[in-house]
């Protein structure tokens, strides 16, 4: 009977995961891992650090529904990928870790990189194992998937012994099925009933959805927020479900629609550092909070009716409800709100026709933002010069706004920017960065160029770290230390690695160079020299 080895098994698991690229750095103890990947016709997409294979992997999830993957070597190559499941992990996006292990036969004799890997990993994943038996490895695969998807989802482990992944196996072993649901939990129907007879009794509602809203939920929320005429504001993984300009969707006033609100129907949200943990909304306001996620309910923020179900399901089910008294563009409430954003969006206009040079963060976010333009795939890596630029960003798919979410990483937006342009292709992929960013991982765009992806990144170069700069001279004014860069020519690092890297340092020039990046059909990276501006307020002292 013809025999495969373990390495191929679990490539074939993967397969029938629905996993069709498995982002790597080469190391010895996965080389059967990777021929296995290989003879199944999986791609392989190799980077130069583990920390963006694990980036790639959660990009790749929120970006296509289906397991995210990286492979990586034992040891060093596990440690360095903590960075990118804890990122996942705080994002609540599943994905899984495959690594290498030392030999079975060899443990605790000291071989080459042995380290018992699950412990390390398993405070920040939904679930950390050893696959020991070769003839079980689809299995461990299916299990992996299963709790990866549980909940919310979240990111799992699974180490691999390299005689484990070496070991024979019939060619014919079978391939779990049937092994996770294949429906999303939806909410009972009384509750559905309740939420509708709250909704519709509203005055100043509020629809507010975050990270728990998958891509496919986009068409309902905005169906449901139209229904209700209510002002609409998204963060994190929601971002972009609105399309640019839509009339409902609010950007600046987020604060002022919570504080006037009577009712906030809230989707996949935390109640976290981003939202002001949710103390803008009236104690006396009716907060309806759903998630697939038990212990998000209530936390931070009182929820007067909490349902622990998928936020796209519920509104797959309210739909129908809600369009029996659809308001059709009369409810004064939105218009209020409305002004409050007009007004702000007014104010951030007169500071983006700023001609300052160095140039003005508000500036350049205005500009990066009209480049991108709506069809755009965009990753923001960075503190302060991503919150200026998001605010202007014009991306109109939900999940095409990849930001690191809750856990404030750096260094995410290669990873990000890769998993997109591997799964989409033909999308204009951006990169924005802050300058303290683009020193944690920007030895990427070497990855850019050996696999011909033509991302576009733009970094704000004010050569300091601007956010926690503000914070530091909050209490130590006369004494800041290791608050500042230097303006670096970054832009000379892609150019080096074989990409088209350009300074600016004049507004007028910023998007000429933008579009010739874009034109130069190469891995680019336009480096702008931004007036470092000095803040009352700081992200830490939220």
């Amino acid at each position: 009977m013809a025999k495969i080895h373990g390495g191929r098994l679990l490539a074939r698991a993967l397969k029938a995961e629905g996993v069709d690229t498995v982002f790597t750095l080469h190391g010895g103890h996965i080389v059967s891992i990777l021929d296995g990947l290989h003879a199944e016709g999986i791609r392989i997409v190799d980077v130069r650090h583990e920390e963006t294979a694990a980036h790639a992997a959660e990009a790749y999830t929120r970006l296509t529904g289906r397991l995210g993957v990286c492979a990586v070597t034992a040891g060093p190559g596990v440690t360095n990928t903590i960075t990118g499941i804890m990122n996942a992990h705080m994002s609540s996006t599943p994905m899984l870790v495959i690594a290498g292990r030392h030999l079975i036969r060899q443990e605790q004799q000291g071989g080459l990189q042995e380290i018992d890997h699950p412990p390390l990993v398993a405070p920040i994943t939904k679930w950390a194992a050893t696959a020991w038996q070769t003839d079980r490895l689809a299995e461990y695969v299916a299990v992996a998937a299963r709790h990866a998807f549980s909940g919310r989802g979240g990111p799992v482990f699974l180490d691999v012994p390299l005689d484990v992944q070496a070991d024979m196996v019939p060619d014919d072993t079978p391939l779990p099925r049937g092994y996770r649901p294949a429906e999303p939990q939806a909410a009972d129907p009384a509750t559905v009933a309740r939420i509708v007879a709250i909704l519709a009794s509203a005055q100043r509602p509020v629809v507010f959805a975050g990270g728990g809203i998958r891509g496919d939920a986009a068409d309902a929320l905005v169906a449901v927020a139209e229904a209700l005429d209510a002002p609409a504001y998204v963060n994190s993984g929601a971002r972009g479900a609105f399309a640019h300009g839509h009339p409902l969707l609010g950007v600046r006033a987020r604060a002022a629609a919570f504080a006037g609100a009577d009712v906030v129907l809230a989707l996949g949200v935390d109640w976290d550092f981003r939202t002001g943990y949710g103390q803008a909304i009236p104690a006396e306001a009716t907060v309806v909070q759903v998630d697939a996620e038990p212990t998000r309910i209530g936390w931070n923020r009182p929820a007067a009716v909490g349902v622990v179900a998928d936020p796209g399901r519920v509104l797959g089910q309210l739909l129908d409800e809600v369009a029996a008294f659809r308001h059709d563009g009369d409810r004064g409430w939105r218009k209020e709100v409305q002004e409050v954003e007009a007004e702000k969006l007014s104010a951030a206009e007169a500071a983006a026709s700023d001609d300052a040079v160095p140039v003005m963060p508000e500036r350049f976010g205005r500009d990066v933002g009209a480049f991108f333009g709506t069809a755009a795939i965009v990753a923001v890596d960075g503190g302060d010069i991503v919150a200026t630029t998001a605010k202007w960003l014009q991306v109109s798919t939900a999940g095409h706004v990849l930001d690191a979410g809750p856990a404030g990483t750096l260094g995410t937006g290669p990873g990000f920017a890769l998993a997109a342009k591997v799964v989409h292709p033909d999308s204009t992929v951006g990169i924005v960065f802050g300058d303290g960013a683009f020193g944690f991982n920007g030895m990427e765009y070497d990855t850019f160029v050996r696999h011909g992806l033509a991302v576009i990144g733009v970094v704000g170069n004010d050569g300091a770290w601007s956010n926690t700069k503000t914070f530091h001279r909050m209490f130590y004014p006369d004494a800041l230390v290791a608050t500042d860069l230097g303006r670096r020519p970054y832009h000379a690092v892609v150019t080096g690695l074989g990409g088209h890297g350009e300074l600016v340092t004049e507004p007028g020039d910023l998007v000429p160079a933008l579009e010739r990046a874009r034109a130069s059909g190469l891995p680019a990276l336009v480096d702008v020299h931004l007036a470092e501006t000095i803040r009352a307020s700081s992200n830490y002292a939220t």
